[in-house]
């Protein structure tokens, strides 16, 4: 019998949970369903708040996780209604792959730091998920990678060489969530595979365009495309050390909160908003870019995936600052752009089951290998 597996992603851009069920074909996986389910306009505003510090979080934390894990128990329940159409039952499916949603990411900064010094917290119940669902759940992926002095993210770039990588050409992947990451996938893996967070993605873009339309996001970045670059604007959103730090590196709302944005827009408050969401998008392009010229070089192709894949003003950015590769997104390589990161965490419940690494020492900085993650039996 084949080991079924469901993959549970909610990511930094805060509009919902996304689920894949996966049968796994060595790596790579043969998605079987896919769901989603959208977070309210409540839920969102609280998971934002719980972002930075808040009066009585804890207990609005621990709600939250409860909400989430019924939130993916209804993702679920829209897996398991097409799986038996499939002739799948639920016991047939090994394990669930968690996320959980990030409301801080504060890894290891430098080699300078004690041990200890770094955490990263994904709200979620696991326990209140199997219980919900009767089906044994994988959770709490980046912790051990960080207590082994780790960023604990990205976790994705050894998905990514399974599915994308190639034998002939290199490869980058970039996934454009509320931040962005790239995976550098080398040719015939004749050197590590790289992966990096690249700084802000859909995070910024969405909250000036909530801001000012009252729609969650930018349509295929047309109201960015109906405005006009800032380059003073530009150049300050580009002034960020966190660009110029070597990797391993991750990030998060820790950094680029919308108060941070607020600190830079300052100057500018006379400015029309479709020139400021045009300036934003420009920035999430030029971060990725950056990443790819530093670490990419010699890539003949460039994969996009996320919610980001859809914004089309966005990718013609992209292809616009690397005129070199090729810019496509992941449905062109058999993966619809909403399934990558939930696949991915369906295939490091896997590795969890088997007992197997998840997690790559070249990209994360972790002192080895590690099993990453938790189980809470059905």
């Amino acid at each position: 019998m084949p080991d079924y597996y469901i993959g549970l992603m909610s990511g930094t851009s805060l509009d919902g949970a996304d689920g894949v069920l996966v049968v796994f074909e060595g790596d790579k996986p043969r998605v079987l369903a896919a769901a989603t389910e959208s977070f309210d306009e409540a839920f969102h505003a609280e998971l934002l708040a719980l972002n930075a510090p808040t009066p009585n979080e804890l207990h609005r934390a621990a709600l939250a996780g409860n909400q989430i894990a019924a939130v993916y128990a209804k993702v679920v329940a829209a897996l398991l209604a097409q799986a038996g159409a499939q002739g799948i039952s639920p016991l047939d499916i090994k394990a669930i792959g968690a996320h959980g949603q990030t409301v801080r990411h504060q890894p290891q900064r430098s080699s300078n730091e004690p041990a200890g010094a770094g955490y990263t917290l994904q709200l979620g119940n696991p326990a209140l998920l199997a219980e919900l669902t009767g089906i044994t759940v994988g959770a709490d992926f980046r912790s051990r990678d960080v207590a082994a002095g780790g960023q604990g993210a990205p976790l994705v770039p050894a998905f990514h060489q399974g599915v994308f990588g190639r034998e002939d050409a290199a490869v980058c992947v970039l996934n454009l969530g509320g931040i962005s990451n790239l995976s550098v996938l080398p040719k015939a893996a004749v050197s590590p595979v790289l992966g990096f967070d690249c700084g802000p993605g859909n995070a910024l873009m969405d909250a000036w365009c909530r801001q000012h339309t009252g729609r969650a996001y930018d349509a295929g970045g047309a109201w960015a495309a109906s405005g006009k670059l800032l380059p003073t604007l530009l150049a300050s959103l580009l002034d960020e050390p966190y660009f110029s730090q070597p990797i391993p590196k991750s990030t998060g709302r820790d950094l680029f909160s919308q108060a941070w944005l607020a600190g830079k827009l300052q100057p500018f408050a006379g400015e029309r908003p479709e020139d400021i969401q045009n300036t934003l998008t420009e920035f999430t392009a030029r971060a990725c870019v950056l990443g790819v010229d530093a670490y990419g070089k010699g890539s003949e192709s460039l994969i996009v995936c996320g919610g980001g894949a859809f914004n089309t003003h966005l990718l013609a950015r992209l292809q616009a600052g690397l005129p070199s590769l090729r810019v496509s997104t992941s449905d062109q390589h058999g993966l619809p752009p909403l399934q990558v990161e939930a696949a991915a965490f369906a295939w490091l419940a896997k590795q969890l089951v088997q007992g197997r690494p998840g997690n790559l020492p070249s990209v994360t900085g972790a002192r080895g290998l590690r099993v990453l993650g938790a189980l809470y039996p059905a």
